[in-house]
């Protein structure tokens, strides 16, 4: 069974690891997660050396944390704060003052259990990198299943080489031939809220697509293998920039299929359909 990562990342492929990783290939040597999110996908890769990077830094932080420090210490001090702070699910005003305590001391563990308690668990920031996300009222706090996933989380995070490197700056040097990479970037067409502090905090655009095709092509004129998560259409838009790339470059398409409920970017409209799909240079 997968592992969950001990947060409810927005776009993260928990729901669809083993729809994904099909199609990965075996006997990784070096795997690179290039937007790793919350690393469901990381954790849930077997390789020799694994790197997971995200440019989102406030949650690469958190990820450190609980690389570096006992489960005992993390669980402690999550149990600690949320009883200072009186954290719960109707305490709005316990909240407000938490997240005001952390935008000034701006501690990853602190970020963790702030974002537990917001709505729908999101990773929000204003231009001064200062956590906005509202109070998640009747719906979020770090609860039984969270705590049994950080603690299970943990234990296949220690040799994980962490970095909040943007994806153009990151050090392609340590894949060679034969290794592997995953990319899951925001999605052009769904323009989910968790493009917010992907790349600067201001988003993604279509010539950060254009920058990460060619990145890809350049992986695979090496010999490294690829994968990228993407959309080819939704809500009556066609990526024809995804399309006429994969076909170029003979990349073959892999259709995912899995039925999303509760989640911001599909639907059960016919007339508003989601292709995702997986792309693979193999």
């Amino acid at each position: 069974m997968a592992v969950k990562a001990p947060f409810n990342y927005i776009g993260n492929k928990y729901r669809i690891i083993e729809l994904i990783q099909e199609y990965f290939p075996k006997n990784i040597d070096t795997f690179v997660d290039i937007f790793c999110g919350g690393c469901d996908v990381t954790v849930n890769t077997i390789a020799n050396k694994v790197y997971a990077n995200d440019i989102n830094y406030h949650v690469i932080g958190i990820l450190q944390e609980f690389q570096n420090n006992d489960v005992d210490f993390i669980l402690e001090h999550i149990d600690t704060t949320i009883e200072k702070w009186k954290l719960s699910k109707t305490n709005e005003s316990g909240y407000k003052a938490f997240r005001n305590h952390y935008n000034q001391t701006k501690n990853p563990l602190d970020l963790y259990v702030l974002m537990c308690y917001s709505f729908n668990y999101q990773f929000r920031f204003n231009s001064n990198h200062d956590y906005n996300n509202p109070f998640g009222r009747n719906r979020s706090s770090f609860n039984e299943v969270m705590r049994n996933n950080l603690i299970l989380f943990k234990k296949q995070i220690d040799d994980i080489h962490f970095s909040a490197d943007d994806f153009c700056d990151f050090n392609y040097d340590v894949l060679k031939s034969g290794d592997f990479i995953y990319a899951d970037p925001p999605y052009l067409l769904t323009c989910g809220s968790y493009n917010d502090g992907k790349r600067g905090f201001r988003g993604w655009t279509e010539n950060d697509d254009c920058e990460l095709l060619k990145k890809l092509d350049m992986l695979s004129d090496r010999g490294v293998y690829f994968a990228l998560s993407n959309v080819l259409e939704h809500k009556g838009s066609i990526n024809n920039l995804l399309i006429d790339w994969a076909s170029e470059n003979d990349y073959v398409i892999h259709d995912i299929n899995f039925n999303y409920n509760n989640c911001n970017y599909h639907t059960n409209n016919r007339n508003n359909t989601t292709k995702e799909v997986l792309i693979t240079n193999y």
